[in-house]
């Protein structure tokens, strides 16, 4: 599976795998179901929560390396 980054958009990563979403909420992204953030990139939203997108786009990976 190809990696994502932090340019991909909530709605397009929960497209991708739902699996992750244990890993976005316990990041504190719990409006995971709004429509703004659907369409709000992971750089975006962690910005918005006050998180470093980088580690967060390695946790995505890391699990998503497991699922593949």
């Amino acid at each position: 599976m190809a990696q994502i980054t932090k340019d991909i958009t909530i709605g397009e990563l929960l497209r991708v795998n739902t699996g992750v979403i244990p890993i976005l909420m316990s990041a504190g992204m719990h409006c995971l179901g709004c429509p703004a953030s659907q369409s709000e990139s992971i750089a975006e939203a962690a910005y918005v929560h006050g998180i470093h997108a980088d580690d967060l786009v390695k946790q995505i990976n890391d699990f998503l390396a497991t699922e593949a």
